[in-house]
């Protein structure tokens, strides 16, 4: 559920970049930002699953995690969830197509 909270918000703020101004962008990133130390969000740890500012990067609960750039995690997780849905969407089908065929069966 955090992951796909996180892959949410940052599918908005990745999909909203290119259509609002400079001022737009600041303003989100102050509302979304770090609430510790009011800055944006620029990095995702992988051991937390968390959003971090690069002051809370530098600090000692996550120098030792492995970061990456949070756009690189949204690719990343956006690619495992759509593999995912896809598994179980087929697996739906199958399913289905086994009720049909019992019902038929019975029938």
């Amino acid at each position: 559920a955090r992951v796909l909270d996180i892959a949410r918000r940052l599918s908005l703020r990745v999909g909203t970049l290119g259509q609002r101004d400079d001022d737009e962008e600041e303003e989100e990133e102050e509302e979304e930002g770090c609430e510790r130390h009011r800055e944006p969000l620029k990095v995702f740890c992988r051991e937390d699953l968390a959003l971090l500012c690069l002051i809370c990067r530098e600090s000692r609960a996550h120098r030792a995690h492995t970061v990456i750039p949070a756009h690189e995690a949204l690719r990343e997780y956006q690619g495992q969830l759509q593999a995912r849905l896809q598994t179980l969407k087929d697996d739906r089908e199958k399913l289905l197509e086994l009720r049909e065929a019992e019902m038929r069966r019975n029938w």
